[in-house]
């Protein structure tokens, strides 16, 4: 039987019309614009200026601090400006402008469309890995991921949940990478519970309007020891934080503890391919 979160919730028509479409590549644009306000906490602070010339994958901006994250350029070419510029909000913040030339990568990124399984990185190589790369969570809050994983004193995370349950209306984003990349979201996601701990467990949580999504992640867990899918009802917010730890795990969080509270810690099916990009890969966000 499908799981589903205690209280409230609404049931609105899933509208995923794209959900049969493959993943694209954007064509290069002739220039992008790079906020140092990307993820929750502290901006980046730039450290290319104008008239740099970078390439994909170089670092263009450091962390002010722990709440906080690096910054890569996703296009190479040079930077024309280093200046405030407005944001999705209309607000200003230090933004890179970068205009774009050719395709030029970092030396050391692997490109190849070889899908590595095996893990050779110690704990303390991938907390190191996930924090250089600029790994912030994908499901929507840009919470950086090396702050997610460590834990406050005194509580000791228990599952790792890898939230694939994408309730809203039209989304099919990770549904499509569930679909395209469901061993490297897998590879993720255990890279992420070896950095944890040994003894923490690993549950995939996807929607029931999914089930090529959950056949296809439960085919690639069947070996597995750690790790286990389960079914959710089709219901807003499903895969909201809270929502999804009662569900999976019949635990509350408490009004203004965190989640971690609970000893869950949940990623989303994104920011657990990222984390196989950069740790099995070298590829930054």
């Amino acid at each position: 039987m499908s799981k589903t979160f205690s209280i409230g919730g609404i049931h609105p028509d899933d509208r995923k019309f794209s959900r049969d479409y493959p993943i694209e590549n954007f064509p290069i644009p002739k220039r992008v614009f790079i906020s140092m306000n990307q993820h929750l906490g502290m901006p980046a602070v730039p450290v290319v200026k104008k008239g740099d010339t970078v390439k994909v994958g170089q670092l263009i901006a450091e962390p002010a601090g722990f709440v906080s994250a690096p910054i890569h350029a996703s296009v190479s070419g040079t930077v024309s400006d280093v200046a405030p510029y407005p944001d999705f909000l209309g607000k200003k913040v230090l933004t890179i402008v970068i205009d774009t030339a050719g395709d030029q990568w970092e030396e050391g990124i692997d490109r190849s469309p070889e899908i590595r399984h095996e893990i050779t990185a110690t704990p303390e190589e991938i907390f190191k890995k996930i924090s250089g790369s600029g790994i912030v969570g994908l499901g929507g809050a840009s919470f950086p991921t090396h702050v997610k994983l460590t834990p406050l004193e005194g509580m000791k995370p228990e599952y790792l949940i890898l939230n694939g349950a994408e309730c809203e209306p039209y989304l099919t984003a990770d549904y499509r990478l569930m679909i395209e990349h469901g061993q490297e979201i897998l590879t993720g996601g255990e890279l992420m519970r070896r950095a944890l701990g040994a003894n923490v467990s690993g549950i995939i949580g996807i929607e029931e309007n999914k089930p090529r999504a959950i056949a296809l992640m439960r085919e690639l867990t069947s070996k597995s020891l750690q790790w286990k899918v389960v079914p959710l009802r089709k219901r807003y917010p499903q895969g909201g934080e809270k929502q999804l730890i009662d569900a999976l795990l019949g635990r509350r969080v408490a009004s203004f503890a965190l989640p971690i509270s609970t000893g869950a810690i949940v990623q989303n099916v994104g920011t657990a391919f990222a984390v196989y990009e950069a740790v099995q890969k070298n590829k930054p966000l």
